[in-house]
């Protein structure tokens, strides 16, 4: 039996704008135990660890989720086994990501999708997070423009949760590493943009199955979904991405 990803929408309907909750939070957490997302109406950075949904709010802190919050946007999964690896000091995001990479290289798979979890010492994690925008046909680089803050948390040890997607699948998710982070006590997290990593214990999982829940609504199909360009995905991913 595979390990299976569940998708909650596309990215290319999130960054439409397309932010109602497509299911529940309770109901997320019931098929996976591990992710990432964000909440409905971009209400902040989701992190799904150990089968337990937090929310990483717009100044960096973090809380449980409500069950009954709507999820527009996540992926999850329920993981067996793994591959488990050490990673020493590591200084910037794109170089953590490169290690990835590398890692999926080695075991020639490439072309399906993983879910990393690493348990590190961090020097530092620049991170972001974003409130709440109640409104309908807004793009999410326009949500964020007004909404996201970033911040950075200096010395402390945490969880990176760390999802990737191949090239192939650009639309369904977004290409290659989104990472998001939640500290040990639980009290801090948000989507990460960079970090220096002093070391740690990752477990990598290979997922080669797919279930994606699409909005049942009929607002959904007022979104013109075939627009979105891989530049409007990178900006949005760099510049904050509420995924």
């Amino acid at each position: 039996m595979c390990n299976k990803m569940f998708q909650v929408s596309t990215l290319h309907a999130l960054v439409a704008g397309y932010t109602r909750g497509v299911i529940t939070v309770q109901e997320l957490e019931s098929r996976g135990s591990v992710g990432l997302g964000t909440f409905e109406g971009v209400d902040g950075e989701m992190i799904l660890l150990d089968g337990v949904c937090y929310r990483a709010r717009q100044d960096g802190t973090v809380s449980r989720a409500a069950p009954d919050v709507g999820v527009p946007f996540a992926s999850a999964a329920s993981v067996q086994g793994g591959s488990a690896f050490e990673l020493g000091k590591t200084a910037g995001i794109d170089a953590l990501k490169h290690e990835l990479t590398c890692k999926v290289d080695e075991s020639f798979a490439l072309n399906s999708m993983h879910i990393v979890t690493l348990i590190g010492v961090f020097d530092s994690v620049s991170a972001r997070s974003e409130s709440a925008y109640r409104a309908e046909h807004v793009t999410l680089k326009d949500m964020l423009a007004t909404t996201q803050r970033e911040f950075v948390f200096e010395q402390l040890e945490g969880t990176l949760v760390c999802v990737y997607y191949p090239d192939y699948m650009d639309g369904i998710n977004a290409p290659g590493w989104h990472v998001h982070f939640l500290s040990n006590d639980r009290t801090r997290g948000g989507h990460v943009f960079d970090l220096s990593l002093v070391c740690g214990h990752a477990v990598m999982h290979r997922i080669d199955c797919i279930e994606i829940q699409l909005p049942a609504t009929p607002a959904f199909d007022t979104y013109s979904l075939k627009g979105t360009s891989q530049q409007e995905i990178a900006e949005v991913e760099q510049g904050g991405a509420g995924a």
